[in-house]
């Protein structure tokens, strides 16, 4: 497998994602494909960040590791940081949708054009 193919992998994934949130009509389906988004944009700062054999970057009195072999922590940092911000979007458009559908009984992004009341 060369060294390209998981950067390949996380962009077909993203694609998914977006493909649903402009082509499905149900609000639901728009939630799920922007979390599907999301996480191949994490798996994409994690893959960036990633050395193989590399060692976590902890710097030790007793044992001298050359930076070189350390991983970047920085994208890991990054991705936590997107994790809580995508966690409280979700969690805002899930609300968003339940009201929607209160007051209207539908998730259907069309039917709830038509409504408009």
């Amino acid at each position: 497998m060369s060294s390209y193919m998981p950067y390949m992998l996380c962009f077909v994934l993203f694609c998914i994602g977006i493909f649903a949130v402009f082509s499905k009509k149900s609000l639901i389906k728009i939630i799920v494909g922007l979390a599907i988004s999301e996480y191949a944009a994490n798996l994409f700062l994690i893959l960036v960040g990633y050395k193989m054999g590399g060692r976590a970057p902890i710097f030790s009195p007793t044992e001298t590791i050359s930076p070189d072999l350390m991983v970047d922590p920085l994208p890991q940092a990054l991705v936590l940081t997107s994790i809580v911000i995508g966690l409280a979007i979700t969690a805002f458009l899930v609300a968003i949708a339940m009201r929607l559908y209160e007051k209207y009984g539908t998730f259907d992004v069309t039917k709830i054009r038509e409504l408009r009341g």
